[in-house]
């Protein structure tokens, strides 16, 4: 690898994505194709002078051409992500995920990328009651956001079976960490609770979901993008299974707050009760999260009440 595009690098987990390949990679040749719908070129703050940075979308095939010229590497982590805002209106959705996914493939067949890596999630299987879900189990979306990126996941695979593109697909669990939008759960708790308002929980509270740093979700497709096999799905998870109502908990017991802030709202409709994967083959590349649960919660909500110039700009107007 000398040139690699990453799309939706100043997002969340992608500019966290790009800060590894920095440090890691000096070598490397990284270009950063970003829409900055909801990510902010702040967020590239500190890599800006080791990157080309091009404002584009990827559902315009003159911008995607634009960027991925020359590279020999794509990893896509571009897409609309806030499952609340896929429920109100789904067709951004599809049309950045879907449509935005099979531009870029078709690019990347015509200019004969050496691999692509599409960036997915646990949510494209859907609710799982005991177990953990294997790459080979079926998808069963259940909202528009992981139905949009199911359909991302079957294009671009369909590109590996038919021209033979060097596809790989990972698909993580939720994560955390600096840098995500204020609307997401763990971000909404800590930035309420700073401002004393109340923290709204879905339902009643008791959904399951496993919790990665994004740094060990990008230590995962770095390992995968060096060591994957090209047609291959890998899992990237941590092992951190707690209920939604417990990480409220333990963020206002570690920021000193009252338990009083939380406040139960109406559930949203097709709310999975629980995701979890099956990470051995991930593991066997080498690969483990480093980052226990409380530390990488205390860290993460140490950087929001150090960063409140970052956040509170873009604050959703219910918080």
């Amino acid at each position: 690898m000398k040139r690699l595009l990453i799309t939706g690098g100043a997002g969340f987990i992608g500019n966290c994505f790009v800060r590894h390949l920095v440090k890691t990679y000096p070598k490397y040749e990284l270009v950063v194709l970003d829409k900055f719908s909801f990510s902010r070129p702040v967020n590239l703050h500190g890599v800006m002078d080791d990157i080309e940075l091009i404002k584009g979308d990827i559902t315009k095939k003159s911008d995607v051409a634009k960027a991925m010229k020359d590279c020999d590497t794509v990893v896509n982590f571009a897409a609309q992500t806030h499952v609340d805002r896929s429920i109100t209106g789904g067709e951004l959705f599809v049309l950045t995920e879907v449509l935005g996914t099979q531009i870029l493939v078709e690019t990347a067949k015509a200019f004969g990328v050496d691999r692509f890596v599409q960036i997915s999630t646990d949510e494209v299987y859907g609710t799982i009651g005991d177990g953990h879900f294997k790459d080979t189990d079926p998808l069963n979306p259940r909202n528009p956001y992981a139905a949009a990126k199911a359909g991302a996941d079957l294009i671009a695979r369909s590109y590996f079976v038919t021209f033979d593109l060097p596809v790989i697909v990972t698909r993580s669990s939720n994560n955390y960490g600096p840098y995500q939008h204020p609307e997401k759960f763990i971000p909404t708790v800590i930035t309420n609770a700073i401002m004393n308002k109340p923290i709204p929980i879905y339902g009643d509270g008791l959904y399951v979901r496993d919790w990665i740093h994004v740094l060990d979700n990008c230590l995962g497709i770095d390992a995968v993008l060096q060591k994957g096999k090209v047609g291959g799905i890998y899992h990237i998870a941590a092992d951190n299974e707690r209920k939604n109502i417990d990480i409220v908990r333990m963020i206002l017991r570690m920021m000193g707050k009252p338990e009083s802030l939380m406040s139960f709202v109406k559930d949203r409709p097709g709310h999975d009760r629980r995701y979890a994967l099956d990470t051995a083959k991930t593991r066997k590349l080498g690969w483990k999260p480093e980052v226990e649960l409380e530390e990488g919660i205390k860290s993460t909500v140490n950087w929001y009440v150090k960063n409140r110039k970052w956040w509170e700009p873009i604050l959703p107007s219910k918080a």
